[in-house]
């Protein structure tokens, strides 16, 4: 198997079913740390996410009901169910989502905006506790173009063409020394100009 071949492997593509098992943003952001952080019970997620286990616990049943999560039979007991994410990414197509369930992906999409901008405002908050190198390693900034969307496709499949080069296979696996976690957002579309 090649590495391009295992990468796809553990990348899901949603199409128009799973889309609707993460139009809900709560289920989009325990899959994300079920991803990160490797497998974890309803009541460790609840936790992390400010809300009840029962809340979890439901959530996690409609992901493993739409084949993205599954128990992780190595861990807990009968009392203690861990969950561990299927894939480590998700891919998908939003213009053929949004011709097949338009709501739903809107709703999908507005949860995945949610949690960029969450994710943006804590590392914003953190940034005064941050090392000088981490602080001046880091970036915050927008960039204008005008582009017609071919060059902009063109833009879009090189900057990922980079990001690839530096991908983590295994978000779980333990930190190499000197290392963190970092996140990589991009979000590249028209402007209004009116």
């Amino acid at each position: 198997m090649t590495d391009e071949q295992a990468a796809n492997e553990r990348t899901v593509r949603l199409d128009r079913h799973l889309v609707r098992a993460l139009a809900h943003p709560m289920r989009n952001r325990m899959l994300g740390l079920l991803r990160i952080y490797g497998p974890q019970t309803a009541t460790t997620l609840a936790g992390r996410l400010g809300v009840n286990t029962g809340a979890t616990s439901y959530h996690l049943r409609q992901l493993a009901d739409a084949g993205l999560v599954l128990e992780d039979d190595s861990r807990g007991n009968a009392r203690d169910r861990w969950w561990k994410s299927v894939h480590q990414g998700t891919a998908f197509d939003a213009a053929e989502l949004l011709d097949q369930e338009p709501e739903l992906t809107l709703g999908f999409l507005h949860g995945l905006g949610q949690t960029y901008a969450e994710n943006m405002f804590a590392f914003i908050d953190s940034m005064q506790t941050l090392s000088p190198e981490w602080r001046d390693a880091s970036m915050l900034s927008d960039y204008i173009f005008h582009l017609r969307p071919e060059e902009l496709a063109a833009m879009v499949a090189e900057i990922v063409a980079v990001f690839e080069k530096y991908k983590t296979p295994d978000l779980t696996a333990p930190l190499p020394e000197g290392a963190e976690q970092v996140s990589v957002q991009i979000q590249a579309y028209p402007r209004e100009t009116r």
